[in-house]
């Protein structure tokens, strides 16, 4: 057993000094046939620590009811087979760009403040999740040196008493490893986001020496450490790919180690954001309230570690400096890649409507629009149906308060798409008429005032400037989905000619199992499952053009793939390839310090 404490200048394990050189690495957002693989990459760009989130709406998709909450002790005993110590961040609120922070949407009272009913809803999360933590704690013979109270709360509010009362659910779940806070290193967001007695660290991806002076002036003492230290960024939908240069990159790494700091790689390796996990982050500037900004499926992040978890140029150059702080373990052998390029042949179609009569929940009616919280959706879409009375003449159809993203239907014919931005229909509406609006979810706010935020057509269906009521509505979830069993319950008949959307049904011969990239040419906006496993939505607008195919998902001979297209599908031809990825790149020549040559 041994004992990791917070010094006044240093961490100390066994009260001699230690240096923590750590990267993210979500176990959720990385296939658990490949967890220690990922851990192995960590060890040979010469980190000694591992750090991941917890997604408390993965865990408990309903109230009380937990999946697989164990997976996270899993990882840990990875981590420590790898050689690895470990920090843990259970949130409640975690960020992360994941679907609404990590909350899930069916939370009661005021989240992330010391509202008692939130509180209790915590408390109850807390006990099922920490005997995780708790009995992998390095006093305990474990991995885990430090665990999170709460995420950036600086950035969000200034309950100090809520953050007191997080720490006390911490230790009385048997939490005694030392607690910490992380936050922006400005003025507001580090009095909003620190208390008495819990180490302080701050988030930043360049200017180290002004982040720590500003930390000082806040902590006078306790060892420094840049808790998220940002060598990339992720990607938006109709953004572009965001990429940061290597050599920057590594420099910025290099002055954060210069100053005597720790350093957690955020990310050292970002993985994918499988099943419609992905969140969404706001424009609007600084005030985080404008145009919502969907995240793509892949959470690469430009990170040293790729999505296929190969080494990048980033990773090299990271493994210059850090070899200067300690050991660097071999490269493992790369994971096993696709034999063959296949197209992969359609058998079978399945329209929208046939989908969510066999797959859908309980249908629902009323005077106004229920939204997917009440309709119980976290991730999926929503069918809408109204009656315009009549006869009466042309008018607008507005989805007032849409979210996010509407296909209409008037009379059984496509009438257009909305969006947040554009929540009139283009062409007028005459009644009667039976409208229809499938309504998607982009993904829930994870970062600023927009979080919490319910989804669906949350201002009502106006016909000009009268209220539509007596709105049936019904609700599809993509986890109903998740299964081989549940689909071949629904009727499928011939693939249309003209690229309707619904659910396409393929199978495909596979020689070589192994990781393998999907195209999808043609295809316009939805989601796909190979073998029951959903690798997330795709999107004809990019910037991702292609989805990650782990290779366990796969296996040697047939294997199912489903693809739930809400557009529109190529008119002709199969439109869907799996192939092998390309080769990781060859490490460049090393570069001297930009910080030390003029």
């Amino acid at each position: 057993m041994s004992e990791f404490t917070v010094g006044e200048t240093d961490f100390l394990l066994d009260g001699r000094p230690v240096r923590l050189l750590s990267g993210a690495l979500h176990y959720f957002r990385v296939h658990e046939d490949q967890w220690r693989h990922r851990l192995a990459m960590l060890r040979a760009m010469g980190l000694n620590c591992v750090e991941t989130y917890v997604p408390w709406n993965l865990h408990e998709p309903h109230p009380g009811e937990f999946r697989d909450v164990e997976a996270l002790g899993r990882f840990l005993d990875a981590a420590r087979d790898a050689g690895l110590w470990a920090i843990v961040r259970p949130g409640p609120y975690i960020c992360a760009e994941w679907e609404n922070g990590g909350l899930p949407h069916w939370l009661e009272g005021h989240a992330r403040t010391g509202d008692e009913v939130y509180l209790g809803q915590v408390e109850r999360w807390f006990r099922r999740l920490l005997p995780q933590v708790v009995a992998r704690q390095i006093d305990r013979g474990g991995p885990v040196l430090m665990v999170q109270a709460e995420n950036e709360y600086g950035s969000y509010g200034s309950d100090a008493g809520y953050l007191l009362r997080l720490a006390e659910l911490l230790r009385a779940a048997g939490v005694t490893v030392p607690l910490f806070t992380s936050d922006g290193p400005e003025d507001h967001m580090l009095t909003g986001g620190s208390i008495p007695g819990v180490l302080a660290t701050v988030n930043f991806g360049s200017d180290a020496r002004t982040a720590f002076e500003t930390l000082r002036r806040y902590r006078r003492d306790g060892p420094l450490m840049c808790m998220e230290f940002w060598c990339g960024w992720f990607d938006h939908w109709g953004g572009e790919h965001v990429v940061r240069d290597a050599g920057d990159a590594a420099g910025a790494l290099r002055e954060i180690l210069e100053c005597g700091a720790s350093v957690n790689l955020y990310m050292a390796h970002g993985g994918t954001n499988f099943a419609g996990w992905s969140g969404a982050n706001a424009g609007g500037g600084a005030l985080h309230d404008g145009p919502l900004e969907p995240d793509v499926t892949s959470y690469d992040y430009d990170a040293p570690i790729d999505e296929y978890g190969r080494p990048t140029e980033k990773f090299w150059r990271f493994r210059e400096v850090l070899a200067e702080y300690g050991p660097v373990a071999e490269l493992p052998p790369p994971p096993g890649v696709l034999g063959a390029d296949t197209d992969v042949p359609l058998t079978g179609w399945a329209s929208l409507t046939a989908v969510l009569e066999e797959r859908g929940g309980p249908p629902a009616e009323g005077p106004v629009p229920p939204t997917f919280e009440e309709l119980d959706v976290d991730r999926g879409l929503v069918r809408y149906e109204v009656t315009v009375p009549g006869p009466r003449q042309p008018y607008p159809l507005i989805a007032r308060g849409l979210r996010d993203l509407a296909v209409v239907y008037v009379d059984g014919e496509r009438a257009g798409v909305l969006t947040e931005g554009e929540v009139q229909l283009k062409e007028l509406v005459a009644g009667p008429a039976r409208v229809e609006l499938w309504v998607e979810s982009l993904g829930r706010v994870n970062y600023g005032p927009r979080s919490g935020e319910a989804k669906g057509i949350t201002g009502g269906l106006l016909h000009e400037r009268q209220f539509l009521h007596g709105v049936r509505a019904r609700g599809l979830r993509l986890d109903a989905l998740d299964s081989v069993d549940s689909v071949a319950g629904i009727g499928f008949g011939e693939v249309p000619a003209d690229g309707s959307p619904g659910l396409y049904r393929g199978e495909v011969s596979v020689r070589g199992a192994g990781d393998a990239v999907l195209d999808l040419p043609g295809w316009t906006r939805g989601f796909v499952w190979v073998n029951g496993f959903n690798l997330g939505r795709y999107w004809s607008m990019g910037p991702q053009r292609t989805l990650y195919v782990p290779g366990p998902v796969l296996r040697e001979g047939a294997n199912d793939v489903w693809v739930l297209e809400l557009e529109e599908a190529p008119a002709a031809g199969p439109g869907l390839r799996l192939r092998a990825p390309a080769p990781a790149p060859a490490p460049a020549p090393a570069r001297e310090n930009p910080l030390t040559t003029s």
